[in-house]
């Protein structure tokens, strides 16, 4: 994997709208608590732009992200919010481009769409992690500040994530490289040219929201008929919020075990990344990390995401 130039003070970062709009409100919030960790917050007019449900026409969506990448200015990308559209701008970004300017580009949700472009088609490191309006725009309630920080200013691995609410549900320990994003789209990837398409022994990372019982099911195994979660040495889920069946059973975290029941790897239950219930943490994508599933479970970062 290429990987993105570690972030300094003072570095611009590029807020870009592939998906869905946002509250300008929340934008604002977004903005100051970017530069209260010492970045410098830029971004296209057309980050505004509203075109019914998505952010605008999306080749000017996929042309600010081109733009951003091609500005020397700018070290960072970071999306607004997620929604739904980053699948819309994918036919307009160009291979080629991202990994010639290989920059930090960070978010999560609907933009596992492009999480998944830059690692699988492009070979270039990212991160799972807080977006503008979304998540910073709550302050430090809605992302994790120091996994944020570490991931994309230190050249060094982010080591044992404090996630304490981590569940084992299968046994085991495996190491690979962390890949994946939110399960919706990683699944209506399959059969197009952006199509999820991991290496042997990679470790995937499941992330979701407001998907009952029987769609996680139903996800979970198409990605097994599809040969994609045969590849993998380990599983890593999300905290799965609003995905337990109303008035009770099943559980997101019951069904999931249900259906990886046969799966020989080791399966961990409530990583704090992408959608959650607390502040969110930063997770990198595209680098080596080992799954320890036992009586204290563990994810440890393994290898650093910038250089």
């Amino acid at each position: 994997m290429l990987k993105p130039r570690a972030l300094g003070r003072g570095d611009q970062v590029a807020i870009v709208a592939p998906a869905s709009p946002f509250r300008r409100d929340q934008f604002e919030c977004g903005v100051t608590e970017l530069e209260r960790l010492g970045f410098c917050p830029v971004f296209d007019p057309r980050v505004f732009d509203r075109r019914g449900y998505v952010a605008g026409e999306a080749a000017a969506r996929a042309d600010a992200i081109a733009s951003a990448w091609r500005d020397d200015r700018v070290a960072a990308l970071m999306v607004a919010r997620g929604g739904y559209g980053s699948v819309q701008v994918l036919p307009h970004l160009s291979v080629d481009l991202a990994r010639r300017t290989r920059k930090v580009f960070i978010g999560y949700s609907d933009v596992t769409a492009i999480l998944s472009f830059l690692t699988i088609q492009c070979g270039v490191a990212c991160f799972h992690g807080p977006s503008v309006a979304g998540c910073l725009g709550r302050g430090e309630t809605g992302y994790d500040a120091d996994s944020l920080v570490r991931a994309v200013t230190c050249a060094e691995p982010l080591g044992l994530l404090p996630a304490h609410g981590l569940e084992t549900l299968k046994a085991g320990e495996a190491s690979g490289v962390l890949l994946g994003g939110t399960l919706t789209q990683l699944v209506a990837s399959l059969g197009t040219p952006f199509a999820f398409d991991p290496p042997e022994g990679y470790v995937l990372l499941v992330d979701e929201v407001g998907e009952r019982p029987y769609r996680l099911d139903r996800m979970l195994t198409q990605l097994a008929l599809a040969g994609i979660l045969g590849r993998a040495s380990a599983v890593v889920f999300g905290e799965l919020p609003g995905c337990d069946e109303p008035g009770g059973g099943p559980t997101a975290c019951a069904t999931v075990a249900d259906v990886l029941r046969a799966f020989p790897g080791p399966v961990l239950f409530g990583l704090p990344t992408g959608h959650t219930t607390g502040p969110a943490m930063t997770v990198p994508l595209g680098v080596r990390a080992r799954i320890v599933a036992g009586s204290t479970p563990a994810v440890i970062v393994e290898e650093a995401a910038v250089e």
